[in-house]
């Protein structure tokens, strides 16, 4: 399973591919797959054909080359291609998942997590599941006795969210419910019982009051927005029964590691030329591509063309805790 309840059952650590597992066939950081593992099962990619019997039996990390096929551009024969059968960690889930909605990745996950104050054990709502991105990072953090409790109005998005947590083994941790929360707000039997709150919703504002009264005392609540006006709104909202309200935006740069060529100047370059040129290219060596006798190896970071910007803002708020000394806590309106 994805998130095991056992540490000793990691799928990294100890087990081995067999039949109906989901593997993560990675190619490269920004090229991935997930693959349910089957017997009679075939990849084809552009490196060539991969036969899942065998990935059979192989430890979850392993290196796997084609076995046949054509593969690559013009026609080239394919057997020296290799992929890597990764575990289906949360992380490597939301790279290759089905996007039904847009999804948060791990820069805002990880916000999203540190800030609920999540620990094993907590009990966490959510609306709207969506596809499920973060609610597979909630799980991993409550296990293995936490809950999450998801909901999303569309009843085929919640259907197929539920599919997925089944095949992922995380069935446990995640209840998948159909409920309008702007409309009808969170089910009053969760009232007071909940560690931490998420919305992902267009009108958060509408939703706000119900995950107020839902929190246990000072627990904390998440609004995800994609345009700041949401955000404003939301921040009204929550002073009546908030405190600690705070607003960020997550802009993560990733940076690319090759393994690359530096061609070395000759001493007749080196003499017309001076010095070396800090402005001079350094070229990519290809994947098993031999290194000539005026090149050195070296390893370039250089950052990637395609990194993301903008995805939402999130706004988080502690439930505030008034009353007298007999311990009676204001209950946040619900209009």
């Amino acid at each position: 399973m994805m998130v095991p309840l056992d540490p000793c059952n990691k799928p990294t650590s100890q087990r081995r591919i067999t039949e109906g597992d989901t593997v993560v066939v990675y190619e490269r950081h920004d090229s991935m797959r997930a693959v349910t593992v089957s017997a009679a099962g075939v990849l084809q990619n552009r490196f060539g054909v991969f036969r899942h019997a065998d990935w059979l039996g192989r430890h979850f990390g392993s290196k796997v080359f084609s076995s046949g096929g054509v593969g690559g551009k013009g026609g080239r024969k394919a057997g020296g291609g290799f992929v890597h059968l990764l575990a289906p960690t949360p992380l490597l889930w939301t790279l290759v998942l089905s996007h039904r909605t847009q999804i948060l990745y791990i820069a805002d996950i990880s916000l999203v997590v540190a800030y609920l104050e999540l620990v094993p054990g907590c009990v966490v709502l959510e609306s709207g599941t969506g596809s499920g991105s973060l609610t597979t990072s909630l799980a991993r953090a409550v296990a293995p006795h936490g809950r999450v409790y998801t909901f999303d109005f569309h009843d085929q998005r919640a259907d197929s969210a539920r599919e997925d947590f089944e095949k992922n083994g995380l069935s446990s941790l995640i209840t998948v419910a159909v409920r309008d929360i702007q409309g009808e707000g969170f089910p009053d039997e969760y009232s007071g019982a909940a560690d931490g709150v998420f919305l992902d919703l267009p009108q958060p504002w509408l939703a706000i009051p119900s995950a107020g009264t839902m929190l246990r005392q000072d627990g904390v609540l998440c609004s995800f927005s994609p345009c700041i006006e949401q955000v404003q709104r939301a921040c009204e909202t929550m002073r009546s029964c908030f405190t600690d309200i705070r607003t960020f935006e997550i802009l993560l740069r990733t940076y690319e590691v090759h393994e690359g060529a530096l061609k070395s100047a000759t001493a007749n370059e080196a003499s017309s030329e001076g010095s070396s040129l800090p402005g001079k290219k350094r070229k990519i060596r290809s994947a098993g591509e031999a290194l000539d006798s005026t090149q050195t190896s070296s390893v370039i970071a250089r950052p990637c063309s395609t990194a993301r910007g903008h995805t939402g803002y999130l706004t988080f708020a502690r439930k505030s805790v008034h009353g007298s000394q007999t311990g009676a806590t204001e209950v946040c309106p619900t209009s």
